[in-house]
Parts: C-alpha cells; structure tokens; sequence
C-alpha cells in the first residue's frame, strides 16, 4: 500500500481526527478510509469471541448447576419451583466476572491474571447476594448461600482451566495466534523475538520487525531471529497496515519513549490494534508491577518481592494444614514403599541428609532410601560421564540407585516424607529445590538468593523438566519464583505437579 507520508511537525485533517503525528512514523494508507474519518477494522478475531463465547457458556452453566444443587441437596427437588431466586444466580455471576474484567481479551487465556479475575468475581457475587438479601428483605436460606458461593468460585476456575488448556493446545499448533510487529533497538527486538516466539501460549505470532540503526536501501533489508525487518521504527504503522497485524510490541527503545509513543500509541488505537510495551524488567511478573502517577508521568512501580508479611504467614500456615491432610491421607502408602525397601534391600527405610534451607540454614531432609547404603562413598569414586547438570549430580543410568528406588523415583514417592521437614517448618509444599552445602558452595552471587525462602518439595523446576534441566535453567527456574512468589502461582503449581509426577518425565 502507499503510504501517506506527512512531514515531521507539520499536520492535516483525516475526516474528523488531526494526525501532525502521522508523518513521524510513517502512517500508511489504509482500505478503510470513510468520509466521515477512520473507520476502525475488526480487530476482534473469530477465535477469540467463540473462546469469550465458551467462557461465558461454562461459567452460567457451572453457576446454575451449582445453585440448584446446593438447594436439591438441602431442601430436595420439590421445593424448585419456589425458589425463583437460583435463576438469578447464573447471569448475576457473569456480570461479576465481566465487572472484574475475566472476559477482557488482555486476561482471557492468561492463566493467573484469569484466576485472579474470578477470584473478584467471586467477591462480587457475595456482596450481591448479601445487599440484595437485605434491601429486598428476603429469607434466602443460609445453608445454601454458605456453599454456593465457594462452589461457583471452584467450578470457574476448574471450568476457566479447561478451556484455556484448549486454547494453549491450538496455540501450539499455530492457531488462536495475534499478528504482531515488534519495533525497537536489534538486539532488545531480537531478545523479545526469541522470548515470543519460545511461549507460543502468549497467543503472538510475530509476523514482522523495525529496528533502529538500518543501513541501504529496502531491498536490502535483513531479517532477524527469521523474521523480516520492514524498515525503522517510524516504518511501524505502514508495516501494520500492510501486513494487517493486530499487536505491535515496542522493546525497550531511547527513542520511542515519552511523546514518540504516545503518538504511536494514538495512530495504534485509529486502527484497533493493541499497543504492548516492553519495559526492559527481565524476570519481574505482572503482578509486582504498576503504574504510579507523578507529575504528569506514568512511573512503573516495581513491588519488593515478597519474603516476609502477612502472605508468608497463610503460606506457613497452609503447607502445616495440607501437609498434615496429606500425611494422613499417604500414611498407607508410605507403609507400604516402607515394607518394599526393607524387603529389597539391606538398610535403613529412610535416607537422611543435610540440605541448605531458608537463610542458609542447614536441617535434615528425610527421603525414603533409593540407593545402596554406601552410596555417597561410590560416588567420589564415578566418572562424571553422563550427568546433565554442572552443578547437581543427576546421572540416568546411576548404578547405585536400587531397583524399588527407580520406581520410587520416577513418580517422586521417594520425596514423600519430606511431608515431616514441611509440618517442621524445614520445608514448603512449593519453593526452590533443597541444595547440598558443597552446591551451595559453589554458588555465584545471584544463585545465594534461592535461599531467601524455604525450599519445597515441588516447585518450578519438578513441573518443567525435573533432571533433564540445566544448572541455568533450574537456577533461573528458582530466582523468577522466588521474586514473584504467590498464593496462586503455588496452587498452579501444586496442581500441575501431579501431571508431571504421573507423566514421569525428567525423573531418575
């Protein structure tokens, strides 16, 4: 397409909108022109309102569904037909969900963000019930409000997973993907590229790049991590019109900061495409960052990770509350694991070793024995041939693992009574892995802040590959939780932890 260049400072009128920022970054003609000024192309793609269209569907289902169980089973059926008011409970509950932005295209798909949504929800629709109870005096029977509102929350949220599991599936064939240009510094774009392009689930696809510092003519335009480069930055808006992107992604860039991105930002907003922005904070999660007015200026608030507080408490207390449900519920289990090692191999059940906790505390950590007595002596004595980590000694084919201990491994029952360091406050349920003192020894500077929390039976690194990670990876895995730490990112991981434990892989 042509593009309608404008001179740098000058400006013209577009039907009913002043555009003196078009010619900065080179705004291009588009089809959808009008007399009247721009006319706003569908940016909504048809697989995100039937995705928004599932969603609302599950949620009024499991919403009704709920309500008139909660009655059937207090009051039984007969009784249906007078209470008029479990009708109400299904639309009152996505309009709950719709004020607390759960069907916002920036939350759908997003996984905590979306938890989180419909946990406001869910505070939403008590306050509802209770205000319209009292204003229009009804009786409603509190042995069936007291458990339907945690019932719709737990529905949700399971119903939320499943079809978000569905959307991350197509997005890992390639569909349900937004066309995105990413426009910055090369090797700022290249660095987001490689990051986009790893997490399909992001929902991006990037379908072209302008970079700063370009030499020659367009023809002679590279391409970067495989993707083609279409210009400058100020090419941005006519690559979006020619390649009818829906996304543009600005990478930390001196130059697109202040008046230039706000700009950009307007010409963005004529033609219904989102403008996202990088800002340079590696490692940092949505929730530990906010916008701060100041002065005219929008400052971006990094939140101190949290490692202490009010939160740290109900961690502590949940991990004592679970773990004790847990031991209770495994105790037949570990009798038997306890009866096979016996069994199969002379020694003690269980293999007690010192682990490195919270503050570089050491303690006892307790698993069940997978190995032969004398272990740690062979040990020194092996050739280091086969081992996939730097730092933690992992080796496929150890031959002093025994044969109940592969089994035991493989499904991590062997961690199974660390449940004890957790109720002795050693240990978390969720949190970085336990290292040894010679690993923590060996530790760089960033490394020694695994040790701000407890270490967990599972964490990061048990859901994304166990042994088959790198020393960088599990260490990266460990920081990024500790930083950005929180309850939900605990229940998450918590519940994809029995997929991978039954999956078995990375486990030996």
């Amino acid at each position: 397409m042509g593009a309608d260049q404008t001179a740098p400072g000058s400006s013209s009128i577009r039907g009913s909108i002043v555009t003196d920022y078009a010619g900065t970054f080179g705004v291009g003609e588009s089809p959808t022109w009008t007399a009247g000024g721009f006319t706003l192309r569908a940016s909504t793609p048809g697989w995100l309102v039937a995705y928004r269209v599932k969603a609302v569907s599950v949620d009024l289902g499991v919403a009704a569904a709920a309500a008139f169980a909660c009655y059937a089973l207090r009051f039984g059926t007969d009784e249906l037909n007078s209470a008029w008011w479990l009708v109400v409970v299904a639309p009152v509950w996505v309009v709950a969900l719709t004020a607390a932005g759960a069907y916002r295209v920036q939350v759908l798909g997003t996984g905590s963000d979306e938890y989180r949504a419909v946990g406001r929800a869910v505070t939403v629709l008590a306050f509802a019930i209770a205000i319209v109870s009292y204003v229009g005096r009804l009786d409603l029977p509190r042995s069936v409000v007291l458990p339907l509102v945690p019932a719709v929350l737990v529905g949700s949220l399971i119903g939320h997973a499943v079809v978000r599991s569905g959307l991350f599936r197509r997005r890992h064939a390639g569909e349900c993907l937004l066309d995105t240009v990413v426009v910055g510094r090369s090797d700022s774009v290249a660095s987001l590229i490689r990051e986009i392009t790893s997490a399909p689930e992001t929902g991006m696809r990037i379908v072209g790049a302008c970079i700063s510092g370009l030499d020659g003519q367009r023809s002679d335009l590279p391409t970067i991590e495989g993707v083609r480069v279409y210009g400058p930055p100020e090419a941005a808006l006519t690559t979006v019109d020619t390649l009818g992107a829906t996304v543009v992604a600005v990478s930390s860039h001196p130059d697109l900061v202040g008046t230039p991105l706000r700009r950009l930002g307007w010409a963005l907003a004529e033609r219904g495409v989102d403008l996202f922005v990088s800002p340079g904070i590696v490692e940092v999660a949505g929730p530990r960052l906010s916008l701060r007015p100041a002065a005219g200026l929008s400052l971006l608030h990094v939140e101190r990770p949290i490692s202490s507080g009010g939160r740290m408490v109900v961690k502590r207390a949940l991990d004592s509350v679970v773990g004790l449900l847990l031991v209770v519920v495994a105790l037949p289990v570990l009798l038997l694991i306890a009866v096979l090692i016996r069994a199969t191999s002379p020694g003690p059940v269980f293999f007690r070793q010192e682990r490195v906790g919270v503050h570089g505390l050491s303690f006892r950590m307790v698993k069940f024995r997978t190995m032969v007595v004398d272990a740690e002596e062979r040990l020194l004595a092996m050739s280091r041939e086969g081992q996939s980590n730097s730092v933690l000694f992992k080796d496929r084919r150890d031959p002093r693992v025994t044969s109940v201990g592969r089994v035991l491994r493989r499904y991590s029952l062997d961690e199974l009574p660390q449940l004890i360091n957790v109720l002795l406050g050693d240990m978390s349920l969720v949190g970085p892995r336990p290292p040894l003192r010679r690993e923590v020894d060996l530790y760089e500077p960033d490394a020694v802040q695994r040790l701000r929390v407890r270490p967990g039976m599972t964490g990061l690194w048990q859901i994304s590959g166990r042994s088959d990670l790198d020393w960088e990876q599990s260490l990266r895995l460990d920081l990024w939780y500790v930083d950005n730490w929180s309850p939900v990112l605990d229940l998450q991981i918590l519940v994809r932890t029995f997929k991978a434990v039954l999956g078995g892989s990375g486990a030996y």
